[in-house]
């Protein structure tokens, strides 16, 4: 349930609260809006009901939450949106997020000259794998703790934060030392375990829902990372698995941008490039997304897409990326946003 405080209480009221909610072994996740402050009891619903919380000092109401989803959901937030602020730039409310690099480090020159692009035509932050999940055992499964370095050499010239993927626990720390956003993939949305390490870690998450996860399976992941305290999640839409496989390579959940968007207060982030699976398709799927409210998209760019060693047909030519972000730009101020960069 939430209990909503009112807006005179004080900071000893708010914790005579939480240690109320906590000494009947439930958790309570405190959380500052703009114009509420709202505690979140998660935990058996009777024994919080019991403790009677509506005559408490500073509490104005006790509000159940239907969904199961407790921390995701836009109630729990009291109808006010998250906005995250990552490396001086914020993601979320009416701030639309453009996440650019390659899909894989595969070299320092590729690396930096990637960067150097997508910081001058105005990227909120760079993207890149160290670490890649493939289908195939015998693919290309990334350079490793040596692509991170060059990712970190990238940070440091360009000022860019950094969003890399995390597959393993065991490679938590590394990734940490480099990362502002960790990203989880598709296949590992319900890989619950690393969904908690990562919710103790407190780096802000960028969760890809699942090739066949349902909306609610989606946000039931990120409830296991918000549960562990960490409040900054990021949702990414990226294609779901349908019986359409001719033309592209997911098919684009664009109904699932608004439906999030009433769901939950966490930004929804979309991913055409691995939706589409062609190059051809991303911009006009950015457009859509961007016209729909997304609070920003993540799209892959490379110098030289023909010899890239993963994924190139997907990937935009860095050449080209200027204009990609003037139209996107344009389609995100239809929906009331504006590119956040510094």
């Amino acid at each position: 349930m939430m209990i909503v405080m009112k807006p005179t209480a004080t900071d000893q009221e708010v914790q005579a609260v939480i240690d109320r909610v906590e000494s009947v072994g439930a958790r309570a996740h405190p959380s500052r809006g703009e114009e509420v402050m709202v505690i979140g009891a998660i935990g058996d619903a009777e024994h919080v009901q019991r403790l009677a919380l509506e005559g408490t000092p500073g509490v104005d109401r006790v509000v159940p939450i239907s969904k199961p989803y407790k921390l995701a959901s836009m109630q729990f937030k009291h109808g006010e949106r998250s906005v995250f602020e990552i490396g001086g730039r914020k993601i979320g409310g009416q701030n639309f997020a453009l996440i650019a690099g390659p899909c894989t480090v595969e070299s320092r020159e590729q690396t930096l000259e990637t960067a150097r692009v997508v910081r001058d035509a105005g990227a909120t932050l760079l993207r890149g794998g160290a670490y890649k999940p493939r289908t195939s055992p015998y693919a290309f499964q990334g350079l490793g703790q040596a692509g991170l370095r060059l990712l970190a050499e990238a940070k440091a010239e360009t000022g860019l934060p950094i969003v890399t993927e995390l597959m393993d626990a065991r490679d938590l720390e590394p990734v940490l030392e480099v990362a502002d956003v960790i990203q989880i993939g598709a296949r590992n949305m319900q890989n619950y375990s690393l969904l908690s390490e990562v919710g103790r870690s407190g780096c802000p998450v960028l969760l890809k829902r699942g090739l066949s996860a349902t909306i609610d399976e989606l946000l039931m992941a990120a409830e296991y990372i918000l549960k562990e305290g960490n409040e900054a999640v990021m949702l990414c839409e990226r294609g779901i698995r349908t019986f359409e496989s001719a033309y592209r390579r997911a098919t684009l959940d664009l109904m699932a941008i608004p439906i999030l968007k009433e769901l939950t207060h966490l930004p929804v982030i979309v991913d055409p490039s691995h939706a589409a699976g062609r190059r051809d398709l991303v911009l006009p799927l950015s457009l859509a997304a961007a016209a729909a409210g997304a609070d920003g998209v993540i799209v892959e760019v490379h110098p030289q897409p023909e010899t890239a060693i993963c994924d190139g047909p997907q990937q935009l030519v860095a050449d080209e990326f200027a204009d990609y972000v003037e139209r996107v730009q344009a389609a995100a101020a239809v929906a009331g946003n504006v590119l956040s960069s510094v």
